[in-house]
């Protein structure tokens, strides 16, 4: 059964920072890419980041390129996405995703970016 749980999320200060975690289990991890995705209230889920299944390759949404950074460790089944410079519009549920004849879905965590 495949389980993707993420965790890390919280309120933070603009210009803060915040890491995201996922743990995947009950797939073949390290042969997946792996995405995060975040969904703010009233808008539609949008990718932020995916990265390779051995991580050499990453992708960003032009929103976060040089403010965040996607990784992971495939000895854990782990996948990070640390946040940094946060701004009031990254406020959103983050989800970690990955896709193999469908999407699979965490149940997401909140990151709020107030003052």
């Amino acid at each position: 059964q495949v389980q993707l749980v993420e965790s890390g999320g919280g309120l933070v200060q603009p210009g803060g920072s915040l890491r995201l975690s996922c743990l995947a289990s009950g797939f073949a991890f390290s042969y997946n890419v792996m995405s995060w995705y975040r969904q703010a209230q009233g808008k539609e889920r949008e990718l932020v980041a995916n990265i390779s299944s051995v991580g050499t390759n990453t992708h960003y949404a032009d929103s976060v390129k040089d403010r965040f950074t996607i990784s992971r460790d495939n000895a854990k089944n782990m996948v990070y996405l640390q946040m940094n410079s946060l701004k009031p519009e990254d406020t959103a549920v983050y989800y970690c995703n990955f896709y193999r004849n469908m999407d699979y879905w965490g149940r997401g965590t909140l990151v709020t970016v107030s003052s």
